[in-house]
């Protein structure tokens, strides 16, 4: 239900969007954002754009799951990460490619190509550091370092989908459109793993059942 939900939010922004070239609310985001313009901050959000970009996240990514495949038990859980990124980035160039929406010509602090709806950035992080997330709080026994793991997730996120803005490579609608859309494949995803494991817990115990006298 939670991921119609996710869809149907992505759809009225698509929907917007393909019928109005700008939308109102961007305009007084990107004001408010960009107002904020100052030197120190713009090298804060390259550094976070940087971590939403595909090269760093496939470095990350490497790094992340050969230290992951050595402190968890389950790694059969660790393809998920793959799945999710790699799912996100291909319904990003798909999504891309139908709407053809072009990139704000406003303050425009990075050079950058392709177009605009909706931001591969934020799908990238929302698809690898929520899955990443995810994982993690799987393997954390206490709740301090769940939540802890979430708020710093959650953080990298937003932070990646605002220098995207502050940037002005995208429009917040490009961004939150974005969140909605790889929400939906790591909802999906997520949903799917857990359907296998029931499934497989479910046969396990028939077999169970069977061996007994």
């Amino acid at each position: 239900m939670f991921s119609l939900g996710l869809l149907l939010c992505f759809g009225l922004i698509a929907l917007n969007i393909s019928r109005y070239k700008y939308i109102t609310s961007d305009s007084v985001i990107i004001s408010l954002i960009q107002g904020l313009e100052a030197p120190t901050l713009t090298s804060v959000m390259i550094f976070f754009t940087e971590l939403g970009s595909s090269k760093i996240i496939y470095l990350i990514g490497a790094f992340l799951l050969i230290f992951l495949f050595t402190v968890i038990k389950k790694r059969s859980q660790l393809i998920l990460i793959p799945i999710v990124f790699i799912g996100a980035r291909m319904l990003n160039q798909i999504l891309k490619a139908l709407f053809h929406r072009e990139r704000p010509d406003l303050n425009r602090l990075i050079e950058i190509g392709g177009y605009s709806f909706p931001s591969g950035h934020a799908m990238n992080a929302m698809a690898f550091y929520g899955i990443v997330t995810f994982v993690v709080c799987r393997h954390i026994s206490s709740r301090w370092g769940r939540t802890l793991t979430i708020l710093i997730g959650s953080l990298l996120i937003l932070m990646i989908g605002i220098s995207r803005v502050y940037l002005g490579v995208h429009y917040p609608s490009d961004v939150i459109a974005g969140y909605f859309a790889s929400g939906f494949c790591l909802v999906i995803v997520i949903w799917i793993y857990y359907l296998f494991k029931e499934m497989r817990q479910s046969r396990n115990r028939e077999g169970n059942e069977k061996m007994l006298p």
